[in-house]
């Protein structure tokens, strides 16, 4: 599974590099907790089980590392994309029209990565150069932004409503400060954990403050079987068309968002995986993931962007720590005490690490510029960064009847035509 033709000097550990056991229990659960805010979000959005969703993106990311030969760092956690349908799917047919959905979902990506395997993927040289990948990763970074600060702000009461919470930015800002200490003050094996140094710095601080429930905690069974739901074990499966339909169509949307992220990753580790293992094995390996959640009653998932940004601050791209990440990932998911403690984190402490790990992404965007030394002075760049920007960060989504297609699947799709349309010079320069 290990690269061995190249290896990224750059990187603390590069992806075919194996830690010390030590190195990877401990990197494997720090990248574990950095995406673990957003994987359980989703399912208590929906009315899911969080166990289940969090034991779908462990079975996704070692699937999805498995069918792209070990190559990519990438983890599979449960989309946001669909957030909006399975919530009207839930209130009507339950879970078996979601499970249908996040199904064809998975269809659909293996159906596209087989065509992709037969024309090729060159083609994305062509459409996606430094001029729109650059804006586009730092849309991808940008566009958190606001769900970084919502977290790191706002309390949610009883009622459902929202207010702002003074309490919240403190222990925000405190988890960033801290952050940002470990990662420029720290040394040796600890310099690499500091997220997870973050996050439990943070969660303290925030004890400090009075705003950790620990009922959850405490009602919590040791061990817990997490809630499957299989077809034809737990329930007897139907065809529902509708959830077909709406969900189907959204794949193609999370397709560019994952073509983004593996953008970054390109640049981040030095290589080119939409050419080794190719853009079939990644589209196949999201497929798949998807595919395996529908079966055991997780929602649909894709790569995540929270990934990118602990790659990038650690400069640890071990395929081995993701592996490890989606292994303790499964563990937890049956751990009942373990689960709640960790879903017992507080917003403003997600929020606080976000707003780094975002930003971070986002920084990644503005470098693919600045290295490939794009000149803006060229009308013809200034276009096409600046269109991406405003509509990817605006969220200028583009609505169909009951489908949504996102400012950053919009703002790619229009960066590439204008990409491939407008001339090199305009007429006046």
């Amino acid at each position: 599974m290990a690269q061995t033709e190249f290896h990224n000097d750059a990187a603390v550990l590069d992806i075919g590099d194996r830690p010390s056991f030590p190195q990877w229990v401990g990197l494997s659960i720090q990248h574990l907790f950095a995406m673990f805010g957003s994987t359980v979000l989703v399912p208590i959005l929906v009315g899911l089980d969080p166990s289940i969703a969090l034991m779908s993106s462990g079975v996704g990311t070692l699937m999805y590392i498995l069918i792209t030969k070990g190559k990519i760092p990438a983890y599979m956690g449960s989309s946001f994309s669909f957030i909006t349908v399975m919530q009207a799917l839930m209130k009507g047919a339950g879970y078996p029209a979601i499970a249908q959905g996040t199904m064809a979902v998975g269809i659909v990506y293996l159906i596209v990565a087989l065509v992709v395997n037969f024309i090729g993927s060159d083609w994305i040289d062509k459409a996606l150069p430094p001029v729109v990948v650059g804006p586009i990763v730092m849309v991808i970074g940008l566009s958190l932004a606001g769900t970084a600060a919502t977290d790191a702000t706002m309390r949610t009461l009883a009622n459902g409503t929202s207010v702002y919470d003074l309490r919240y930015f403190a222990v925000a800002m405190l988890t960033l400060i801290l952050t940002i200490i470990y990662n420029m003050y720290l040394k040796n094996f600890i310099s690499l954990l500091p997220i997870l140094l973050g996050i439990v710095s943070g969660y303290l601080i925030a004890l400090a403050f009075g705003i950790v429930d620990f009922s959850g905690v405490v009602a919590a069974k040791w061990f817990s079987l997490p809630d499957f739901q299989v077809p034809f074990l737990t329930y007897q499966p139907k065809l529902y068309w509708g959830a077909i339909l709406s969900m189907a169509p959204i794949a193609f949307v999370t397709m560019t968002e994952h073509m983004g992220h593996i953008m970054v990753l390109d640049k981040l580790t030095g290589r080119n995986f939409f050419k080794d293992p190719g853009l079939n094995h990644t589209l196949a390996g999201d497929g798949t993931a998807s595919i395996i959640a529908s079966l055991i009653g997780g929602p649909a998932v894709t790569s995540y962007g929270e990934n990118i940004g602990v790659l990038a601050m650690t400069r640890v791209h071990s395929i081995y720590v993701l592996g490890g990440a989606g292994f303790f990932a499964i563990v937890f998911a049956f751990i009942g005490k373990l689960s709640a403690l960790i879903r017992s984190i507080p917003s403003p402490v997600i929020g606080g690490i976000s707003f780094l790990l975002f930003g971070v992404i986002a920084s990644n965007g503005l470098r693919v510029l600045i290295d490939n030394k794009i000149d803006f002075n060229k009308k013809r760049n200034l276009m096409i960064a600046s269109t991406i920007l405003v509509i990817g960060i605006g969220n200028a989504s583009l609505q169909f009847g009951n489908y949504t297609f996102s400012g950053l699947a919009l703002a790619t799709v229009i960066g590439i035509i204008l990409n491939l349309v407008l001339p090199a010079k305009a007429a006046n320069e």
